[in-house]
């Protein structure tokens, strides 16, 4: 297993930007919310990539800066300064119009809370981003979805007639069913139980070993993380350590001389 010390200089990416072999990548990432003295500095630097068809963790002291590195490089929060690359695009030169697009087209999202509409069937929640980029759904991954996903019997069902895991279940075919270059999970597995949980972090294992999928999670749970290849550790909006193929003892020691637990 490689590590890095927590007091070590910031990891650089595994990849370059545009070797075809990073999805995603942050290049000197900054960002500050506020001014003045009042101004925090939730990025300070930032640059770390993220491989294809690898799951990745990103993991922290609360107010480390692993949402906000998210958000930056999911294009739903605005750089200060640096480059969020997806693949050879540069999120932030994009203006609102075609950045809406391409989250649209290339970025898949699952959150804590499952975001689904509640008017509409499991189906029809999966495809919307399908329907709303004009575009139609591949019948055969849909079936493929539902299938291991286990909503076969429920894609007619509206949320609020499926159980709390059901409904992540959904959310995770809607995230995947476009192919998209890159899924972002932001603490997908935060309201769930733990039976729930471990279904839903197998399931996004196993896309990236049989779909190609590549999958980038925020969690503050070790056992989450331990799902993934690789853990990306921030602290002080900085990268702060990087696990390779971690178990849950490794990352909880690594959190542990961050200060996670102190």
């Amino acid at each position: 297993m490689r590590t890095q010390s927590p007091a070590a200089a910031p990891t650089t990416p595994t990849a370059g930007p545009d070797d075809g072999m990073t999805a995603v990548a942050a290049v000197d990432l900054v960002k500050v919310y506020g001014s003045g003295e009042t101004a925090v500095r939730a990025l300070d630097g930032v640059t770390v990539g993220f491989a294809r068809a690898q799951f990745t963790a990103i993991m922290g002291p609360s107010g480390s800066g692993k949402s906000t590195l998210m958000h930056c490089l999911a294009g739903l929060d605005t750089a200060t300064s640096g480059r969020a690359l997806l693949g050879g695009t540069d999120l932030t030169v994009l203006g609102d119009k075609v950045l809406t697009r391409v989250r649209r087209e290339r970025i898949g999202f699952v959150f804590q809370s499952f975001n689904l509409l509640p008017q509409l069937t499991a189906e029809q929640n999966i495809t919307l981003p399908l329907d709303l980029a004009g575009r139609r759904a591949e019948r055969g991954l849909l079936a493929h979805l539902a299938d291991v996903l286990g909503l076969h019997g429920r894609l007619t069902h509206r949320p609020s007639e499926l159980s709390g895991g059901q409904q992540q279940r959904v959310a995770l075919a809607r995230a995947l069913v476009s192919r998209p270059e890159v899924v972002f999970a932001d603490e997908p597995t935060g309201n769930l139980d733990s039976r729930s949980g471990a279904e839903v972090l197998s399931f996004l294992r196993n896309s990236v070993r049989e779909l190609g999928q590549t999958v980038v999670m925020v969690t503050h749970d070790p056992g989450a993380a331990a799902y993934a290849d690789r853990v990306v550790l921030l602290a002080d909006g900085r990268v702060a350590g990087d696990l390779d193929r971690p178990d849950r003892a490794a990352i909880a020691d690594a959190l542990q001389n961050l200060g996670t637990y102190r």
